[in-house]
């Protein structure tokens, strides 16, 4: 097989290929889990500049019978022909990412999720937290929508108080500029892919005999 190849995705590539269809999760991965607050967190580390772990697909044109979009957002399918990413390890940070930037809305139970409602504190100091989902302790204008900061138009922005123009285009700078760590493992067989990715679980929460049987057999 060949080695695994380290490579740097940045954030626009990132988002494209999940919204291409390019990226998708296995079968055999747990549901998506972390709220909106722990989302939230990924998100301020990035604006902190802090490392937040590495990615590790499986870069294959071999097609699984079921796949999951991220978020559970309908996306488009694995062109023919194409390469697809199947998230071995970093699911939940990738959904997360995936989920807060592009304001999903994720229904569990019977509940609704709404990753929309992420902010960004613009009062508050490097060592505080600066994205939070709770803003009634502050005033219209010292916030902002995090997909409006990432999204919106200049227009949209110079509203704000001349103030908080500058914090505003850096944290918008450190999102777009962020480079995500990935390992590709390139190629192997579907039963290599399941042993990597049992591998990598077993060393974290272990998986039962059940799912490591349903990896196996996807």
């Amino acid at each position: 097989m060949q080695l695994p190849e380290p490579k740097s995705l940045p954030y626009k590539t990132l988002l494209a290929d999940i919204e291409k269809g390019l990226i998708k999760i296995p079968q055999f991965q747990r549901d998506y889990v972390w709220s909106k607050e722990r989302a939230a967190e990924l998100i301020d580390s990035i604006l902190k500049g802090y490392p937040i772990g590495t990615f590790i697909t499986w870069k294959t044109k071999e097609q699984l019978r079921v796949v999951k979009d991220l978020g559970g957002v309908t996306l488009p399918s694995i062109p023919e022909g194409d390469f697809a990413e199947y998230v071995l390890d970093g699911q939940q940070r990738m959904t997360s990412l995936f989920c807060a930037l592009k304001g999903v809305r994720i229904q569990r139970s019977n509940r609704w999720d709404d990753f929309s409602a992420i902010f960004v504190d613009l009062n508050a100091e490097q060592y505080e937290r600066i994205v939070i989902t709770d803003v009634s302790h502050l005033e219209e204008g010292q916030y902002i929508r995090l997909t409006d900061l990432i999204h919106a138009s200049i227009t949209t922005l110079v509203k704000y108080d001349a103030q908080y123009h500058s914090k505003l285009d850096e944290y918008k700078q450190i999102i777009q500029g962020y480079n995500f760590s990935l390992i590709e493992v390139k190629e192997v067989s579907l039963e290599v892919a399941t042993e990597i990715f049992t591998r990598i679980n077993v060393g974290g929460k272990p998986l039962s005999l059940f799912e490591i049987m349903v990896a196996k057999t996807f």
